[in-house]
């Protein structure tokens, strides 16, 4: 793992959720909560899942070393899974920009020796981990991935058609 490749998840990151963004603001406030078959029942569901657990790996990575974004009042919430941090699109909006925000932040305060330490943390469960901090950093990409999957496979359920995840449209 190397700071380029994070930097670029990051990027992506924002950017693709902007694009999926643009399917949620058309969608209408029965579309928003429909239920589906996953775990993760309904777009908005998905996306409070994805907000909660952003903020939450952000808290965590502050266990690493100290960093200057953890510092803002913005961490002073707490937001537990399972847990709703937005009801609205407008929530979900105006949280998602300010997680994406944070990451940005985050990212550029990573130090390419920060990588390989150790990062030890406990999750949801309170199950305790010790896991290389570059890889848990790359896990935290990758699940923003699966699940912006998920709602790209509930806006073609609805027949909505959508195409905004290609990593390859940022190269």
């Amino acid at each position: 793992m190397d700071l380029k490749t994070i930097r670029f998840l990051a990027d992506y990151n924002s950017i693709t959720n902007e694009k999926m963004n643009e399917h949620i603001k058309s969608l209408s406030e029965e579309q928003w909560i429909k239920k589906f078959g996953g775990y993760f029942n309904s777009i908005r569901s998905v996306c409070n899942h994805l907000c909660i657990t952003d903020f939450n790996w952000l808290k965590r990575f502050s266990l690493l070393r100290s960093f200057d974004y953890i510092k803002d009042p913005f961490f002073k919430n707490t937001y537990s899974f399972g847990s709703y941090a937005i009801t609205t699109k407008e929530e979900y909006y105006k949280l998602r920009e300010d997680v994406d925000s944070f990451i940005k932040q985050f990212v550029k305060e990573i130090k390419e020796e920060d990588l390989n330490r150790r990062l030890i943390y406990r999750d949801s469960h309170n199950d305790e981990h010790d896991q290389e901090f570059g890889l848990v950093v790359l896990h935290v990409f990758n699940h923003q991935t699966h699940h912006r999957g998920m709602v790209s496979i509930y806006l073609e359920e609805m027949g909505i058609a959508n195409d905004y995840s290609n990593i390859m449209d940022i190269i």
